[in-house]
């Protein structure tokens, strides 16, 4: 079976919730700025109606790339589960199971393989909260993308108050 084949349904229950997206793609189909690029597009125009009037955010994926930090595996799967589960307009309502966030994000990160590479725009800061860097142009967002085994797999929430 093909890497893509196998996390497509990963990420999709990762993504089950409203404003959350994943994508796979294989590695070679383009650089993971692009990929999330492709993933906030997406995420723009299924929330559009959502969005601050005039807001902006990054225009191209060189742009994106600016703003994502490499991270450590650790990290990615804490704030991949927290993206699937959480919500980053209001913080203490689940999304949705917790556990089987994490189980869905565990099986991702083994798919991809030891030696995957993470990146974020979101950064921890003391008092357990977290700081971001915006990809998109709603008020809130949070993006973690892996490449590893041939392939790519990027998870992303938006939201606005």
């Amino acid at each position: 079976m093909e890497i893509t084949a196998a996390l497509r349904p990963m990420l999709g229950s990762l993504a089950k919730a409203d404003g959350v997206f994943g994508c796979v793609g294989r590695a070679d189909a383009g650089t993971v700025e692009e990929h999330v690029y492709d993933l906030v597009l997406e995420a723009q125009e299924a929330w559009a109606s959502h969005a601050v009037a005039g807001a902006q955010g990054p225009t191209s994926p060189a742009e994106v790339g600016e703003v994502l930090k490499k991270t450590t595996e650790e990290q990615a799967m804490a704030l991949m589960t927290c993206l699937s589960a959480e919500d980053l307009v209001f913080p203490g309502r689940m999304r949705r199971d917790p556990e089987h966030a994490r189980r869905a994000v565990e099986r991702v990160v083994r798919l991809l393989g030891w030696g995957a590479v993470w990146w974020t725009n979101i950064e921890p800061f003391d008092g357990g909260g977290h700081a971001w860097s915006p990809v998109s142009r709603h008020t809130f967002d949070g993006v973690v993308a892996g490449v590893g085994n041939g392939a790519v797999v990027a998870l992303l929430q938006v939201g606005d108050d």
